[in-house]
């Protein structure tokens, strides 16, 4: 039987506590898989397909990052990072989880997983660590012109400085998520873009700590941070040999429905990186864990990892 608990640890911003939690496996720990959300969700959304990897001999953990899930102070923090220095906040947070886990399980072999603006958060942490895990996949991950990003980023600026960096803007919210729906036919709602289980939509817009609108300070960071992975000086400083799985939905308006997802697999290769493997699933959305055919996913990203580590 699966053995989940949470655990928490002071985050490096010096003033927040990160809400962590774990499952375990019922037997030896084949290797250890370190999760990493995305944006406005949590990591209680991650429990189906960790008990998943769990039953199959792996200790998996995750984290609420800061201005999400329980690691918030109040409902006001939920989407701010904080004032300053937000993305490093994020990533560095990430480093404190994964050092736990290495003296937990010393010895396994050790998968970094993020999906969406935790992919985004994963690629930083590849440059910044390069040697700290044994395997790598980027779920749902894209990738954004320098010119957008910094376009974005003097827009969220803008809006920092007339209205505070927990200002919820209107305006930055339809520039990040406002064109994602252009595919879907006849959706019931504003997230239908996330995937094509109706239950798991039901399920995101009733949860109060999903779907919120985030903060100016969140869009100004991870802009910052789609800057810094989009450059080809970060992506020289990853480890060569990390084996890097790049999963998505074909229908997914994040990764530019697939040809972004391949383009940045291109620029790992010629970025060095050694072995890179892209899988595609055809109509697909955003959410390829909670998609219509997780279970299938769920296989092939074990079977990766089984290969790989």
């Amino acid at each position: 039987m699966v053995q989940a608990s949470d655990f928490s640890f002071p985050s490096t911003d010096g003033a927040h506590t990160i809400h962590c939690r774990q499952w375990l496996p019922d037997g030896p720990v084949r290797r250890v898989v370190q999760l990493v959300h995305g944006v406005a969700e949590h990591i209680g959304r991650y429990d189906a397909f960790a008990r998943f990897l769990a039953e199959n001999g792996c200790a998996v953990a995750g984290d609420d990052h800061l201005g999400h899930g329980q690691s918030i102070g109040s409902d006001r923090e939920l989407g701010w990072f904080g004032e300053e220095k937000g993305w490093e906040h994020l990533v560095e947070d990430e480093k404190v989880l994964r050092d736990i886990l290495r003296e937990r399980f010393a010895g396994a072999p050790m998968v970094l997983f993020g999906h969406s603006m935790g992919s985004f958060i994963a690629r930083t942490y590849l440059g910044w660590h390069p040697a700290d895990f044994d395997g790598c996949v980027l779920s749902g991950t894209g990738r954004q012109p320098a010119i957008v990003c910094q376009a974005g980023k003097f827009m969220a600026r803008r809006e920092i400085s007339a209205h505070g960096s927990g200002y919820r803007s209107p305006r930055l919210q339809k520039l990040a998520f406002g064109s994602y729906l252009k595919r879907v036919e006849n959706p019931i709602g504003a997230n239908d873009w996330i995937c094509r289980d109706e239950d798991v939509i039901r399920a995101y817009d009733a949860d109060p700590l999903c779907g919120f609108t985030a903060t100016a300070g969140l869009m100004r960071d991870m802009m910052e941070g789609l800057q810094i992975i989009g450059s080809r000086r970060h992506m020289a400083l990853m480890k060569k040999s990390l084996p890097v799985l790049f999963a998505a939905g074909e229908e997914d308006p994040v990764g530019g429905y697939g040809k972004g997802v391949e383009k940045v697999a291109g620029a790992f290769r010629r970025a060095g990186m050694q072995d890179v493997t892209v899988k595609l699933y055809p109509g697909s959305r955003h959410e390829i864990l909670n998609e219509l055919d997780k279970q299938t996913v769920w296989r092939d990203i074990l079977r990766w990892m089984e290969s790989k580590t």
